[in-house]
């Protein structure tokens, strides 16, 4: 039956849930989970129901430390929320966690022995491996001869084979590995396997002059494993337009200089043929300045030739812009023309305002007055006015810009 507990939201669907399931889940989750289980255990051994008359709740609804309260709060807390494989196994094993807390913790104290390993046959005991939980193949030292780790082990998974610690090989972890020698002991305790000069494969010491044999792209001269220069062989393949570098034990493929087509080194000096844009000069490939050499590198109108490396461009000159392809001179934008008035002040605008009124009046009354001598000098005398105005400095001023069309 499905526990009746507050965590029934992690618990749902337990009842289609089996033990078949289960086994697929990892030893690393049951482990976990009995470790923060034991935890719980710790952490609620001295609490009880609490309330009020505590020693009558005991007698009456069982001891706290046996009690179904106790393991609730225990499992609540036994997966964090986000711990999904947790979770999941927690769902999945709750017949087995009630059998051990109310009938089996007193002949079988260790909970992971117990569910992990008897029960759920998710985990194998240290030293043992896969679904039978077989021996791990041990030696001097221990397992793997204590310099290696068992394939699985622990677990219900694994090939039982040995994982050898750097520098150890063998069945069981006992032989030096490539590159490693054994070190000479004072005692009768197996020694230990400490590294070769780097280029060595195998050797009696750590200097370079110890090697019995050598790593790939070293070779064997008097003891010493001397780098092979495969840039200097058939050995290296290196694509087009790359050139061969060789480093210690091998090589690298680098790129050609941009001024070459295929090249025998860096640098425009060892090119095989110069790239287009480029001249063989001397005994190296240098830029063509297209610039000074064509009559007219940039046939466009308004326009500048640029040199670059390998080629070069067309600008618009000092002074021009590009627009729809075309370089155009560029002009400040222009605003609209000043009228007669614009620079004139208000006391200007004033003057002549008066003049105006002045001369039309005199206009009028002279017509009126029909020849008479009287009018016909204040007529004159507005013309006067009005010549003085245009004859003063800022008259001139006023003059010059209508003669100027402003």
């Amino acid at each position: 039956m499905c526990w009746s507990w507050p965590l029934v939201s992690v618990l749902v669907f337990c009842s289609l849930l089996s033990v078949g399931t289960v086994r697929t889940a990892p030893c690393q989750t049951c482990r976990t989970l009995t470790e923060r289980f034991i935890k719980g255990l710790e952490r609620t051994a001295n609490k009880n129901f609490g309330g009020g008359n505590t020693a009558w709740e005991e007698e009456k609804l069982a001891k706290y430390a046996r009690s179904e309260t106790r393991l609730l709060e225990i499992v609540e807390a036994a997966c964090d929320k986000s711990d999904f494989d947790c979770n999941r196994l927690l769902e999945q094993i709750e017949d087995q966690v009630e059998t051990w807390w109310f009938h089996r913790q007193q002949e079988a104290p260790d909970l992971y022995q117990w569910l992990c390993i008897e029960e759920l046959r998710l985990c194998c005991p240290p030293g043992h491996y896969g679904p039978e939980c077989a021996a791990c193949p041990s030696g001097p030292g221990g397992v793997c001869g204590g310099l290696g780790r068992c394939e699985g082990e622990g677990t219900r998974l694994g090939d039982g084979e040995c994982v050898c610690d750097p520098g150890y090989s063998g069945v069981l972890c006992q032989e030096c590995a490539d590159g490693y020698y054994r070190e000479k002991s004072s005692n009768h305790t197996q020694p230990l396997c400490s590294a070769c000069y780097h280029s060595c494969k195998k050797c009696t010491g750590p200097q370079d002059s110890k090697c019995l044999d050598c790593k790939p792209g070293w070779i064997l001269h008097s003891s010493k494993c001397v780098d092979v220069d495969e840039c200097g062989t058939e050995l290296a393949r290196c694509p087009s337009n790359t050139y061969c570098f060789n480093t210690d034990g091998s090589y690298e493929c680098r790129g050609c200089d941009q001024a070459c087509v295929g090249c025998m080194g860096s640098g425009p000096a060892r090119c095989k043929k110069c790239a287009r844009g480029f001249r063989l000069t001397g005994a190296k490939c240098l830029d063509i300045d297209e610039c000074s050499e064509r009559a007219i590198a940039c046939p466009g109108l308004n326009e500048a030739c640029v040199n670059e490396e390998g080629s070069f461009r067309c600008e618009c000159a000092e002074g021009f812009i590009r627009r729809d392809s075309i370089c155009v001179e560029n002009l400040p934008p222009t605003g609209p023309e000043k009228g007669l008035f614009d620079d004139m002040t208000d006391d200007e605008v004033l003057v002549l305002q008066q003049m105006f009124f002045g001369v039309v009046i005199c206009a009028l009354a002279t017509l009126a007055a029909k020849g008479d001598m009287v009018f016909t000098a204040i007529f004159i005398g507005g013309l006067a006015a009005m010549a003085g105005y245009w004859l003063s400095e800022k008259g001139d001023r006023v003059l010059d810009g209508f003669l100027k069309g402003r």
